[in-house]
């Protein structure tokens, strides 16, 4: 199945996200976005992120609080700390974090892989097997119009796919702006179903029942640690 297919089941799962967690994970976000700009206006990474954290509902006090915390000068130097690791099988995790305490966040991610006997790797020992990507997904049946007008501004798509009038286009990340900005001047109040910069693994792998087990193990501990913002992974979840 395409990437159109992969987005939508990963928008779907990840509405069950725990509020707390999803609200702590948006707060530190809007909070780098803001560090040196904080005006929505003239920022247009803060603006795009306070966009997704609306989205996803996440309150106004929450978003305004950590606006208000890049303003100040408070201490808190937030990091964005990425891990690769192997899991069981052919399994492979890129681990996304957003932490204050880097000590701490290595020591419970490590804890999560050696639980289930598996290991972190150095750098680069997973990802060159994933695509960093921009994606966004929205229903639309305007498909020759957006290409065009992405083509016009100047951006060269990874992938451009449409099923039942729901399309999904992958870029590059440093077009990401670019090219929601063409996206919205031809659909101005577009919803996305899927808007995210990540890591998207090239192929995928399907476990047997003892390693699905405890790859599902593993995410579930890699998921619950607060300082984790997002896992990729190369497994087959169907």
């Amino acid at each position: 199945m395409g990437r159109a297919y992969e987005v939508r089941k990963a928008s779907i799962q990840k509405t069950g996200a725990m509020k707390a967690k999803l609200y702590s994970t948006f707060a530190k976000e809007i909070y780098l976005a803001a560090k040196g700009n904080p005006e929505l206006e003239s920022n247009i990474n803060l603006k795009r992120v306070v966009e997704k954290a609306k989205k996803q509902q996440v309150p106004s006090d929450i978003i305004n609080r950590a606006i208000d915390k890049a303003k100040g000068n408070n201490g808190d130097d937030y990091k964005e700390v990425v891990y690769e690791g192997f899991g069981p099988g052919a399994s492979t995790l890129i681990v996304n974090t957003l932490t204050d305490n880097v000590n701490r966040t290595v020591a419970f991610v490590r804890e999560a892989f050696n639980k289930v006997h598996k290991s972190l790797g150095v750098s680069n020992s997973v990802s060159y097997n994933y695509d960093h990507l921009a994606i966004v997904s929205f229903s639309s049946e305007k498909e020759e119009e957006i290409l065009d007008a992405i083509i016009e501004a100047g951006i060269d798509p990874v992938d451009f796919e449409t099923v039942d009038n729901e399309i999904t286009i992958s870029v590059n990340p440093g077009d990401r702006n670019k090219l929601k900005d063409a996206i919205e001047k031809i659909i101005p109040d577009v919803d996305y179903e899927f808007d995210e910069v990540g890591m998207f693994a090239k192929d995928k792998v399907t476990l047997n029942e003892e390693d699905l087990e405890t790859f599902n193990k593993l995410l579930t501990m890699l998921e619950n640690i607060e300082d984790v913002t997002e896992v990729y992974h190369n497994v087959n979840l169907d």
